[in-house]
């Protein structure tokens, strides 16, 4: 039947869904209350399930927000799902965390180039750079912000800024063709489509090796 449950927990929003056949049909957030990942995250998995009948066994996958992000945070997501996969013996789905973000930029008539941003701190990001029909044209980086950050691609059209990253980097950039999308945090909403198309595709990871990619451990939640 196709039914993945998705965990993203690489910032602050720790983010439950249970999905069919690429759409959610269940979901736990808690956005406001900061890391409480190892608090929350095992009761959403129990609060999805319980609201939808679905029994963990019934479980086609699992797929996880692989990354970038607060270590402690992804640390925690990851262990949870090669828990449930090695239990249940079912495959492992990743999803990487900023095309979370990009997904989210829906009106992209005037937009050519979508750049998440996840705040790494002082002013450092990590950020892709994905075109406007979610292709993702430049891998994920940690960088230092400045005033110069990104020109190439804000002179050539309407550049949409998404994350928790995007509210310093509006202070020190006045370009006239940045959008910024300040508040917006990854979510398994947005992993639904995603995680459904790599398990037809069966491009699963090896659960025993499988690490998150936390790039650098500029935020340690």
């Amino acid at each position: 039947m196709g039914y993945i449950l998705c965990l993203e927990t690489a910032t602050t929003n720790c983010s439950v869904a249970l999905t069919k056949n690429g759409k959610v049909i269940a979901i736990r957030e808690d956005i406001d209350g900061g890391y409480s990942h190892a608090e929350r995250l095992h009761v959403f998995i129990e609060e999805v399930l319980m609201e939808t009948g679905i029994k963990a066994s019934q479980l086609d996958a699992v797929a996880v927000g692989k990354g970038p992000g607060s270590y402690t945070g992804l640390r925690i997501g990851v262990a949870a799902a090669k828990g449930l996969c090695f239990a249940l013996d079912i495959p492992l789905i990743a999803i990487p965390t900023l095309a979370l973000l990009a997904f989210q930029v829906a009106d992209k008539k005037e937009v050519s180039t979508i750049i998440p941003m996840i705040d790494a701190r002082r002013m450092e990001v990590y950020a892709s750079v994905y075109a406007h029909d979610y292709q993702e044209i430049r891998e994920t980086r940690a960088e230092i912000l400045d005033p110069t950050s990104y020109l190439e691609y804000l002179n050539e059209g309407m550049v949409c800024f998404i994350g928790s990253g995007v509210a310093k980097f509006a202070e020190i950039c006045d370009h006239p063709n940045a959008i910024f999308i300040k508040d917006a945090m990854p979510s398994t909403k947005e992993m639904a489509l995603q995680s459904y198309s790599k398990f037809k595709q069966q491009d699963f990871e090896d659960v025993t090796y499988f690490d998150p990619y936390y790039l650098k451990d500029f935020v340690t939640g």
